[in-house]
């Protein structure tokens, strides 16, 4: 296991830092890495050549000398030139908060699209950064065909980067083609859509095995870790409750404070899931002392890919490891634990609750020449109670907004005894 030294340079001065410090711990431990000190420094200004300054930087390599550190880890992005400078004053690998939650989402990366969209964003970190990492100037002997021999190696690697880039971009779009058309099915479908946000770790994936349990066999269930980014991968399944209320739900990626912005643009086809989405789902950790924070990080990263008015349903998870009790200020919300059955009942009555608030109770006379109607019903409706007359089939029904829509024409005041 390499050893790594934290650098916190506190520029935004918000109160923050320990936070924010104690978050990048929790990513390096991710990424397998011992953390054997953390260094902070308010700045008033940032260094144009090192970010921090000469000083703190002479007494960051003193302690990487005495502690034999592998790598100093900045929770702020750094140039390339300023991580070449470093490097040459720590005599240890400098790497930034982005490049290790890229590397990060590099190691988790399973299917062919979430592989696809961390190689983009590794690459978008890149190009910016060429001239500092690669300084050199060596030249090349042009020939027929070529630009001269006046061209720099920089411009060279930039050329076959930005070509790279593109080839992959080309290769993400047609993987993405066939998630659309599986999504366009999704949408046609009168089934209500949820989809499960909120910050790493927070228990998403917890909350979506516990409701696919009693409804789906085990090679349905999605990975659950304890851990930062266990799942990068947008999972959907059906929800059938005995109450045929069926839904569908949406496992999406965790976010985290200053996601990289190159990060949320390459996987924004797999957050779209979020965008089409009639409920959100927010899990949040209750027993983070700094809640309240990754809550408002979450709602901006969802501001940031066009989501603002989709209701949202809060369950304040891990209530089992709260010492005193909290007062939510988001609505409506539950207070539970999901690795408590009673709190996994709970959360799956409120969910159910929440996303059903809206439906009405009405009788159907569905004529016998119309037997198919009935089928359909039967498939995606909540039936209170069926019976059969002399001119066709009668059925209590709770319906949904779109389904009353569907099935008016088939409406009787007349209720079955």
């Amino acid at each position: 296991m390499q050893k790594a030294i934290l650098v916190g340079p506190d520029i935004r001065q918000d109160g923050l830092i320990d936070y924010y410090m104690e978050e990048l711990a929790n990513l390096a431990h991710a990424r397998n890495l011992e953390v054997v000190y953390t260094f902070t420094q308010t700045l008033k200004s940032i260094n144009p050549a090192t970010y921090i300054g000469s000083g703190k930087a002479q007494e960051i390599a003193t302690f990487v000398s005495n502690l034999d550190a592998d790598i100093c880890v900045f929770n702020d992005e750094l140039s390339g030139s300023q991580i070449r400078n470093l490097e040459e004053i720590l005599n240890c690998r400098v790497i930034d908060r982005t490049l290790l939650i890229l590397d990060i989402f590099a190691t988790r990366a399973k299917t062919k699209e979430a592989m696809l969209q961390v190689e983009i964003a590794q690459l978008e970190y890149m190009l910016p950064r060429l001239q500092g990492l690669r300084p050199s100037l060596e030249r090349q002997q042009g020939g027929i065909g070529s630009r001269g021999p006046g061209e720099k190696k920089l411009e060279t690697d930039r050329r076959k980067i930005e070509k790279e880039r593109t080839k992959l971009k080309e290769e993400l779009k047609s993987v993405v083609q066939s998630r659309q058309i599986q999504r366009r099915k999704r949408q046609q479908s009168p089934i209500i859509k949820a989809a499960i946000v909120g910050y790493t770790n927070a228990g998403k994936s917890t909350l979506m095995n516990a409701l696919v349990k009693y409804h789906s066999p085990s090679d349905k269930h999605v990975t659950e870790k304890d851990m930062l980014f266990a799942t990068l991968e947008t999972a959907t399944r059906k929800i059938a409750p005995e109450s045929n209320k069926n839904y569908i739900i949406t496992d999406t990626v965790g976010f985290v404070s200053h996601l990289p912005h190159g990060l949320v643009e390459a996987f924004k086809s797999t957050l779209e899931e979020i965008t089409e989405a009639d409920y959100l789902i927010h899990v949040v950790d209750a027993s983070n002392p700094h809640h309240d924070q990754q809550i408002e990080t979450t709602q901006q990263t969802l501001k940031d890919i066009g989501v603002t008015d989709i209701p949202t349903l809060y369950i304040y998870n891990k209530a089992d490891l709260l010492e005193t009790s909290i007062s939510p200020h988001f609505f409506p919300n539950i207070v539970i634990s999901l690795t408590d059955p009673e709190g996994i009942e709970k959360a799956k009555t409120f969910i159910e609750d929440q996303l059903f608030k809206d439906y009405r109770a009405v009788s159907l006379l569905i004529p016998f020449k119309d037997g198919d109607i009935v089928s359909k019903l039967n498939e995606e409706a909540h039936i209170i109670h069926q019976s059969y007359e002399d001119t066709g089939t009668y059925l209590d029904v709770e319906l949904s907004q779109n389904q009353y829509s569907t099935y008016e024409p088939y409406i009787t005041k007349k209720r079955i005894k």
